[in-house]
């Protein structure tokens, strides 16, 4: 069985992102998932002058996790209309151990804000970038305002739960 693997650009404890690929993840027909959290990778800011002294255990650990899953599911947060801290950083230290973060695999990169907007700037980041680090395909979908779409764990919005299904479904087909 094909296993991908879903987790948010955030270290919030509350993330409404966790919260939206977990719910991405779970509606996921065919295809097993893991729901992993970013805080569990504690990494010191990455620079040329750390990575000298050596990769840290938990940059390896999550780097080398990439490898057994057949796609990822990531919800992106937005900070001053760019990735969160923790995500770039973990970013930078993985993309440096291997080059292809991504592994030619598929992508469903999200994002969602408590705003209108729904994170609609770093996933267009995202969607510019990722190709350059090997997403093979990535399928993409934005919630906006977070606190009046998303209720008891789903999207309560019934247009915007179908497209997110939609998009579940192209991408599974995918992997």
């Amino acid at each position: 069985m094909k296993k991908i693997l879903a987790f948010a650009g955030s270290t919030s404890s509350t993330s409404i992102n966790k919260k939206l690929a977990t719910y991405a993840a779970e509606n996921l027909k065919d295809t097993a998932f893991d729901v992993i959290d970013l805080r569990d990778y504690d990494l010191p800011v990455y620079s040329v002058d750390r990575e000298k002294e050596g990769f840290p255990e938990a940059a390896k650990k999550f780097t080398s996790m990439l490898d057994n899953y057949d796609g990822f599911i990531l919800s992106l947060a937005e900070h001053n209309g760019s990735y969160a801290a923790a995500f770039k950083n973990i970013f930078d230290w993985s993309s440096r151990i291997e080059r292809k973060f991504f592994r030619d695999k598929p992508l469903l990169l999200m994002a969602t804000s408590p705003g209108a907007r729904g994170g609609q700037s770093v996933l267009q980041d995202g969607i510019t970038k990722f190709p350059h680090m090997a997403a093979k395909e990535i399928f993409s979908f934005s919630l906006p305002s977070f606190n009046d779409n998303f209720k008891d764990g789903k999207i309560i919005n019934n247009n915007l739960n179908d497209s997110l299904i939609d998009v579940v479904t192209q991408f599974e087909k995918s992997i």
